[in-house]
């Protein structure tokens, strides 16, 4: 295996786990919203530094918080244009 083929499975690997990463974050806010004990606080420190620049750019839409949503779109289209490769 060379080392671009490494690097792309790689970065593949990490945008994928960072998808279901952010996606558990949005399961565990409907049930655990501030965010206590450790896998919730895990989460939490894990997706919210990506997330806290797209709250900053996206207007407020009531209570809903739209930039999780943001951020998985972005992951996803990453996952397409790197399995195109």
């Amino acid at each position: 295996m060379d080392v671009s083929t490494f690097l792309r499975v790689f970065v593949q690997l990490l945008v994928t786990v960072l998808f279901f990463v952010v996606t558990a974050r949005i399961l565990i806010s409907w049930i655990n919203p501030r965010f206590e004990g450790p896998v919730a606080r895990f989460l939490y420190e894990t997706t919210e530094p990506l997330l806290a620049p797209i709250r900053r750019v996206l207007p407020r839409v009531g209570m809903i918080d739209l930039s999780p949503m943001v951020l998985g779109m972005v992951l996803l289209v990453l996952m397409r244009v790197l399995l195109l490769r």
